[in-house]
């Protein structure tokens, strides 16, 4: 790797403990944040340069340490000029000197950094772009080119954000126990979604985001060093490895979406199908059940069959049974219609998909009518096959789906028409 790169990969994988550590000290979120981009920017410049210290994680938050202490020295000062009262009225922390490196990287904070960026007071969209912020390091800009928003708007997302975390009183420190589940379930939940949609863009011209889908495994992988016994922790990261080590089969060389059935699966990610089996078959021995750990089974066994036809989809079927049990809802229900149409038929997968069309959650996605279309393409019914993948590729706001669902569309025009 050249040092370049490994300067920018080590100050990515410090930063969110460098602001765990600041925030967790001073308490002031957004100085905090300040401190640490300013000391980035510093290694970044002074690393390449002058060489990467002996301990680059001290070197960091020294570094913003002196820059908080200085922010908030002369914010105490200001207040006194304005304000023309004694030394005393100023609040402590604002006079206390910096923190020594040592005292502060005792500990790795992000699992508690991560729990803060997921503040019940927010939004999904708003506690993605908090932690892909704070905890993954990444710039504003690159939020807003992922989620295909200008920056400005992105910038004042993850302001509001702070701003509403402060406003509900939120503290840096772990969620008392009767508030734990709930809070590492939303952590785990963001995580997920981040993933998602790094390897399945919602919008714009490329299938895939790899940065992101890198993101949401990184951060997983954190999660799990500091909750290793968490068998849903262990689920999350098995389905994620499980899922992006199909990555390199999803595309022609156009940028075409390849279908999973068509995929070539030497191409996929062995190390990461190797890692992700064992991950998931260790925790299902262990641990109590939970959705993502039913999910990752799921990936499991598609990523067990070297050919498409050698699925077995009877098993598929019911860990799909078994999730809506666990986590019922309608994306639960439309992927075990799926299962359903394989193992006995497309009329078993139509059925099921019946009752979706009043749902309003899904009744107007885009999944719901490519897969229709693809159970009716199953049984024969091209007509109404073609009709619901035009729907779907009107739908869509991803590029590449949009030309898939039209190319499938397309194959079942008549000859002669």
């Amino acid at each position: 790797m050249h040092p370049e790169h490994r300067v920018e990969d080590l100050l990515r994988r410090s930063a969110p403990r460098v602001l765990a550590a600041l925030v967790r000290h001073y308490g002031n979120f957004e100085a905090a944040e300040d401190a640490v981009q300013e000391a980035l920017l510093a290694a970044a410049t002074q690393w390449p340069r002058d060489g990467t210290p002996d301990s680059p994680l001290g070197w960091l938050i020294r570094v913003a340490s002196r820059r908080i202490t200085d922010e908030l020295r002369s914010e105490a000062a200001r207040r006194r000029r304005e304000a023309a009262v004694a030394t005393r009225a100023v609040p402590d922390e604002l006079l206390a000197p910096a923190a020594d490196a040592e005292d502060l990287r005792g500990s790795d904070d992000t699992l508690t950094l991560l729990v803060l960026c997921c503040h019940p007071s927010l939004s999904p969209p708003s506690q993605i772009a908090l932690t892909l912020r704070a905890v993954g390091g990444l710039t504003t800009a690159e939020i807003a080119r992922a989620f295909l928003v200008p920056e400005a708007t992105m910038a004042q997302r993850i302001s509001r954000a702070k701003q509403r975390i402060r406003a509900a009183g939120g503290r840096f420190h772990p969620p008392p126990e009767d508030e734990r589940a709930e809070r590492f379930r939303a952590v785990l939940h963001v995580l997920y979604l981040i993933f998602n949609e790094g390897y399945t863009a919602t919008a714009g011209p490329d299938v895939h985001r790899a940065d992101l889908a890198a993101e949401g495994i990184r951060l997983t992988r954190t999660v799990a060093r500091t909750l290793p016994d968490d068998g849903e922790v262990a689920g999350l990261l098995a389905l994620m490895l499980l899922t992006d080590a199909r990555r390199p089969a999803r595309t022609r060389p156009d940028g075409g979406l390849i279908p999973l059935a068509e995929q070539d699966r030497s191409r996929w990610h062995r190390a990461y199908l190797d890692e992700g089996i064992a991950l998931i078959t260790r925790t299902l021995a262990r641990a109590p059940i939970g959705p993502y750990q039913v999910q990752a089974a799921i990936a499991a066994v598609h990523a067990e069959a070297d050919r498409a036809e050698q699925t077995d989809w009877r098993q598929i079927l019911g860990l799909y049974r078994l999730l809506e049990h666990l986590a019922p809802n309608p994306m639960v229900t439309l992927n075990h219609a799926v299962a359903a149409a394989m193992a006995g038929g497309p009329q078993a997968g139509l059925a099921l998909l019946e009752p979706l069309d009043a749902d309003e959650r899904l009744s107007r996605h885009h999944r719901l009518h490519a897969v229709r279309a693809h159970l009716l393409e199953m049984a024969g019914d091209h007509d109404g096959a073609r009709t619901r993948y035009l729907t779907a590729a009107r739908l869509t706001t991803s590029l590449p789906e949009q030309r898939y669902l039209q190319e499938r569309a397309a194959r079942l025009i008549p000859d002669g028409e």
